[in-house]
C-alpha cells in the first residue's frame, strides 16, 4: 500500500505566476503540482494535490487526510494567521504536518510574521520559494519513513 501525501493550498495561490511576481516569482501552482508529483512519486508517494480560496473545503482536505493516514504538506497562505478552524482540523492528525510558505513571512508585514499553524507543524519551512515544496515532501518522507510515526 503506498504512502498517503496530500499538498494542500490556500487562498490566492491559485494565481502563482501572475500575483506579485516580484514577491511569489514566476512559477505557476501548475509548476508546484508537477515538481511535487516528480518529487512524491520519487519517494513512494501517492499524492492528492489540491488548492482552494474557501477555508471550508481546505478543513474537508484535512479530514480527508485524517481518514486516509496521510501525511500533510501545507502552504495555508492567508488561511495561516486567522483559521481556527483550520488549525483545530489539522490538530486531529497523527501523521506529520509540514507548514510551507513560498516567502519568508517573518521578514514580511506584521500581518504575515504569526502563523497559527506553525503551532501543529512539525516543520516549517519559508522562503524557499516553491523549492520549499520540494524541501517539505523530503521533510514529511524523513519524518515518517514508514507511513507512520
Amino acid at each position: 500500500m503506498a504512502r498517503k501525501l496530500f499538498v494542500l493550498n490556500g487562498s490566492n495561490l491559485n494565481m502563482l505566476g501572475l500575483r506579485q511576481p516580484e514577491l511569489y516569482g514566476s512559477a505557476t501552482l501548475d509548476d508546484v503540482r508537477s515538481d511535487c508529483e516528480r518529487v512524491a512519486g520519487e519517494l513512494g508517494f501517492e499524492l492528492f494535490f489540491a488548492q482552494s480560496n474557501a477555508e471550508h473545503e481546505i478543513v474537508e482536505w484535512v479530514h480527508d487526510a485524517f481518514r486516509q493516514q496521510a501525511i500533510v504538506v501545507i502552504n495555508p497562505a492567508g488561511f495561516s494567521f486567522r483559521s481556527v478552524p483550520l488549525l483545530d482540523a489539522l490538530r486531529m492528525l497523527a501523521r506529520p504536518v509540514v507548514e510551507v510558505h513560498i516567502t519568508n513571512i517573518h521578514a514580511r508585514d506584521a500581518v504575515y510574521q504569526h502563523s497559527l499553524i506553525s503551532s501543529v507543524a512539525r516543520v516549517v519551512i519559508a522562503g524557499a520559494g516553491v523549492y520549499g515544496y520540494e524541501l517539505g515532501i523530503r521533510a514529511a518522507d524523513r519524518l515518517a519513513p514508514e507511513g507512520g510515526e
